[in-house]
């Protein structure tokens, strides 16, 4: 197998299931839609899969060579996932305090 597919095999197989976590963190809540959530969202998904990737390539290199070539693959894949997830849910937790916080401002009356 090529070395470089190899090392990001796991990225591979499981870009569909990153893809749909994406879609659905992009996705929901429905509103509010403006810029700043359109920044905040694609800074996230960005973070979330240059952390996945590094965490990846590190724990692939890292497993223990004598438990076989399957290992290496399991433990990236393992590793990755979970730095996907927590970096999404951090995300999520940190939008929802931050939508929360909008949504209770006082909304000003314009002077008449």
């Amino acid at each position: 197998m090529n070395a470089q597919i190899e090392v990001n095999l796991s990225l591979i197989l499981f870009f569909p299931w990153f893809a749909i976590l994406g879609v659905l963190f992009w996705v929901y809540p429905r509103k509010p839609r403006n810029l700043q959530r359109l920044l905040f969202d694609t800074a996230s998904l960005v973070i979330a899969l240059v952390a996945t990737v590094v965490a990846m390539q590190w724990s692939f290199y890292h497993a223990d060579p004598n438990a076989g070539a399957i290992w290496k693959q399991v433990l990236a894949t393992s590793i990755a996932y979970g730095f996907f997830l927590f970096v999404l849910m951090v995300a999520m937790f940190v939008r929802h305090l931050w939508l929360t916080a909008r949504a209770a401002e006082p909304v000003a009356e314009p002077d008449a």
